[in-house]
């Protein structure tokens, strides 16, 4: 089952994040170029790149492993910003402008995948319900 990924807004917010992340880690020095330089990028682009791979899997339960994956990138983001600020590599400024835009991504994905679930859930009851008439 072939999805739009581009046109789902999980997608663009993910998207437009990994850039943001990839420009700010510019900034960074050149000593966490190999430690939260590389887990950064990686778990920033790791975000749209695991929903457009799941998005072309045929079934919702391959999709909600890979917005699943997607999620927990985010987590990982969310760790990696909060060590960035405390260590003084982003301003509070930054990290308050980039907390915000995950924040909201972790919750509409997280959403997007409870409505995913909530499918399997109906199909349940209805074969339950099916198999109790015959």
């Amino acid at each position: 089952m072939a999805r739009l990924y581009k046109n789902m807004e999980i997608f663009q917010l993910g998207y437009e994040l990994a850039l943001d992340i990839n420009r700010l880690v510019n900034k960074f020095p050149e000593k966490e170029k190999d430690n939260i330089v590389s887990q950064m990028r990686r778990a920033a682009t790791s975000i749209p790149v695991n929903m457009a791979e799941g998005a072309v899997k045929k079934s919702d339960r391959e999709f909600l492993n890979f917005l699943s994956y997607s999620y927990g990138s985010c987590k990982e983001l969310d760790v990696l910003l909060s060590m960035s600020k405390d260590l003084g590599y982003i301003t509070k400024k930054d990290y308050d402008s980039l907390f915000n835009k995950l924040d909201i991504l972790m919750i509409k994905i997280f959403r997007f995948m409870e409505n995913i679930e909530s499918r399997f859930e109906s199909k349940k009851k209805f074969f339950t319900k099916f198999k109790q008439e015959k």
